[in-house]
């Protein structure tokens, strides 16, 4: 079990055998009423094999990926569970944009926009200075159009094609750019509301790390967010995060071991938010963007919050 310095609080949310938040620095109430769940969690789908890249489209229907199927499902606003697409390049992270509409990271080696009216697929990126991208892996998208995206190492060939590590971003016209190199396996991604901060969760490490935008695709030196809350006896190597998404208070919500850490933009640690699997990403959905999606292992999870997310359309 975590344990927890005396001096915080320890608050359960939910039944034990659902879930469980741990607030830190703040009191039960507090961080249910501005944050945090006000629901239990509950199972969505279940009996898949590994869950990845959940998000909303604009008329209530969610979707997501299952790596090892080489599907990414839809859930529909009538609640039936469709295959969207197959096979999907082992798509990973997923995002709902107005200018392309399903864009997809696809493990196999590229990123594409997938239209959802006839499911054809349209490549934006798929290699920098003449190589494959390693694995592209999550995904955010400005209001320029422009997207950045994660390529670390998993599902990718060995030696990595391209010899590092690192973030991309595809600029409106198409051009690509790497403006992260050598990051311990970059994997979630996402902007501040005001897009005026860059936020990449590494897998392979404690600290999480966020970059100042300066212009579309430009990015200042790397700062330190926050280390994650580790799983007790852990030294924090390979205990890093996964995915995340943002609230409309700027909030960042990470996925990881213990659950999803709910860290402020000035790096506080709020709570933990636990659930019945590992999660692996984390969207807000819902007809009020006031209902957290995650993907975890076998599972598609949700809770009511008292939180709204921030979503990103690319508009």
């Amino acid at each position: 079990m975590f344990r927890l310095p005396f001096f915080f609080v320890l608050v359960t949310l939910f039944s034990a055998s659902l879930s469980t938040s741990t607030v830190f620095g703040q009191t039960e109430q507090k961080f249910s009423e501005t944050i945090g769940p006000i629901s239990k969690v509950s199972q969505v789908a279940g009996d898949l094999k590994f869950t990845e890249g959940p998000t909303p489209d604009d008329q209530g229907n969610l979707y997501f990926t299952d790596i090892p199927a080489n599907k990414i499902y839809k859930w529909t606003s009538e609640g039936e569970l469709e295959v969207f697409l197959e096979p999907s390049g082992h798509a990973n992270g997923l995002l709902w944009t107005a200018k392309y509409g399903l864009l997809a990271c696809q493990m196999d080696g590229q990123v594409v926009a997938i239209d959802p009216s006839d499911r054809s697929l349209k490549v934006l990126a798929k290699e920098y200075q003449g190589k494959r991208f390693n694995a592209p892996n999550d995904l955010v998208v400005d209001s320029s159009g422009g997207i950045y995206f994660t390529d670390p190492l998993y599902r990718a060939p060995t030696p990595l094609p391209q010899a590092t590590m690192g973030v991309y971003y595809i600029a409106a016209n198409g051009a690509v750019t790497r403006v992260i190199e050598s990051l311990p396996a970059p994997n979630g991604i996402n902007l501040s509301p005001e897009e005026k901060t860059l936020y990449v969760i590494p897998s392979q490490e404690k600290r999480m790390w966020k970059y100042a935008v300066t212009e579309p695709g430009k990015l200042g030196p790397r700062q330190l967010l926050c280390k994650l809350a580790q799983p007790e006896g852990s030294e924090g190597a390979g205990s890093g995060g996964d995915g995340c998404a943002v609230d409309i208070q700027g909030n960042i919500y990470i996925t990881t071991s213990l659950g999803v850490q709910v860290i402020s933009p000035d790096g506080e640690r709020l709570g933990i938010i636990e659930f019945p699997e590992h999660p692996a990403n984390v969207t807000f959905g819902g007809r009020n963007l006031d209902t957290l999606y995650v993907t975890a292992r076998t599972g598609l999870y949700r809770a009511k919050m008292s939180s709204r997310g921030h979503r990103f359309t690319g508009e």
